[in-house]
């Protein structure tokens, strides 16, 4: 069978970035072996729909350059890709569980289960929840007469719809990254597969729809493997034992710290945005991101790739198609990996550098013309091979490069007070008046006459462009060009007495 994956989120929120690490792995994997990525949307947990969501991440797998091959947009042979459209499926398959023994009706009201796990606590149980010794105390379709459960249900009494799991036994799977995991089913809950609403479960819905589109591999996070030996007990109890799919489930992306998982409260306490993309949209509480930070796409999938997985060899930087080329599910690791920041800001650097010269230009009169300054593609590649070196968002470049275009209003006194004195007085004027007389305004020209006085450097790198520190000097000072240079010395001369 061909490779079948597929990425499923609830439209409830923002996308947070340990579902970006798993939307692509299930692409790459999907791409590399020919194979189809599908987009499912599980809006059953209607009370939590946010109504841009949905937008929203359609959006951001635009911006991540990862288009899936089935989905709500795309269509496809597996539709309908909203589990809102695929309720009378549902209901087929719900049905064939009562009528089988493995689900039944439950008719517990709220109160009723607290108590009854207040009464489990009070016995010392470790784990109290609905299930196979505490389901026979209930009211339910098990502990009731049949003739009673169809007048109520006749009559609207509210009702879920429960798996019935089996009180003994061993539940065991093979896991992608962590091998064989086996659970006994003692300590497993009867899950509610209906709502009483008439809504299914995840653990319901999302069982059908990988059986129905032919899902061969569920990559997810690792906090939904305590869930699986019960999806693994319903693919039994639905008659697809021998069609589970392979369960692959990633390690935990960790704090920058190490202290536990990635949250959104991290992404606010150390300062980096935790979302792929954002929006001014109020609903979705996401107020700035790895878009508008100035993150390039290529990069944030090169780093996240390598975070719970490696190629083997030395390589870290990663085209997508490299990264297509390169993957497989045998290098997933099992430890968590700490969410480092300054990694990412480093990938996003290599990757600026790959692109060249060509779309450098374009980012620099981009922000230059929003301070109304236009600027020849020439001038404005020269300045950014200058600074190239000291950018890691593409708005970097104008403002590593903005002092050619704006004269220097300030001088850091500190340094004033530090160099300014008559010997270096006199080496700016004596460097002033010696530039005045070359023919040839060009480094191999210009850099003697600074070696000449090196005491002078410092001040005259402020006299240029306002800084203490930026790129190689005499480079600046070719750009600069032979007026603006003696311009500034100028007013630096003049502001200082």
């Amino acid at each position: 069978m061909a490779v079948h994956v597929r990425f499923a989120p609830s439209p409830t929120g923002a996308l947070h970035i340990g579902s970006v690490r798993t939307i692509l792995y299930n692409y790459l994997l999907a791409q590399k072996e020919g194979g189809r990525f599908i987009l499912r949307i599980e809006d059953t947990d209607q009370k939590r729909l946010v109504a841009s969501a949905e937008s929203y991440l359609l959006e951001s797998l635009r911006w991540l350059g990862i288009v899936p091959d089935e989905g709500p947009e795309q269509g496809g042979t597996f539709g309908p890709y909203k589990q809102s459209e695929r309720l009378g499926i549902y209901q087929t398959y719900i049905q064939h569980l009562l009528e089988s023994g493995h689900a039944y009706y439950a008719f517990d009201t709220p109160g009723e289960i607290e108590a009854m796990r207040e009464r489990l606590k009070a016995a010392k149980v470790a784990n109290p929840q609905y299930n196979a010794i505490s389901r026979e105390w209930m009211r339910n379709g098990l502990t009731m007469p049949a003739e009673q459960v169809a007048e109520w249900i006749a009559a609207g009494k509210p009702y879920v719809i429960r798996l019935k799991m089996a009180h003994k036994g061993l539940i065991r799977f093979q896991d992608g990254v962590r091998g064989w995991v086996k659970v006994d089913a003692s300590v497993l809950d009867d899950k509610v597969l209906m709502k009483s609403d008439g809504w299914p479960t995840y653990h319901f819905a999302s069982i059908v729809d990988d059986h129905l589109m032919q899902i061969t591999h569920v990559i997810r996070g690792e906090e939904w493997l305590p869930s699986t030996p019960i999806h693994i007990w319903l693919y039994g109890c639905l008659g697809w034992a021998d069609e589970i799919p392979q369960f692959i489930h990633l390690p935990l992306l960790l704090s920058p710290n190490g202290s536990g998982k990635l949250s959104k409260r991290h992404a606010d306490q150390y300062g980096f945005p935790a979302f792929p993309i954002a929006w001014n949209r109020p609903d979705l509480r996401v107020e700035k991101a790895f878009r508008e930070a100035g993150y390039l796409p290529e990069a944030l999938l090169n780093f996240l790739a390598l975070l719970g997985w490696n190629p083997g060899t030395n390589q870290e930087v990663f085209t997508k198609e490299a990264l297509i080329e390169a993957f497989s599910l045998e290098r997933l690791g099992k430890s968590g990996v700490k969410f480092d920041i300054a990694k990412a800001k480093w990938f996003n650097q290599q990757h600026i550098k790959i692109q060249g010269p060509t779309a450098w230009a374009s980012y620099f009169s981009t922000e230059a013309i929003k301070e109304n300054i236009t600027c020849r593609q020439e001038d404005a590649i020269a300045i950014c091979n200058l600074v190239k070196d000291r950018i890691t968002f593409p708005k970097d470049f104008w403002q590593e490069g903005r002092f050619f275009f704006f004269d220097p209003v300030d001088y850091d006194a500190e340094l004033i007070k530090q160099r300014w004195n008559t010997q270096t007085k006199e080496g700016m004027v004596a460097f002033s008046k010696s530039i005045a007389t070359l023919i040839e305004w060009k480094g191999e020209t210009i850099k003697p006459l600074v070696q000449a006085v090196p005491a002078i450097m410092p001040l005259l790198r402020m006299a240029l462009t306002g800084r203490k520190a930026g790129p190689d000097l005499i480079d600046i000072i070719v750009l600069l060009g032979r007026d603006k240079t003696h311009k500034r010395i100028d007013a630096f001369l003049e502001k200082l007495g």
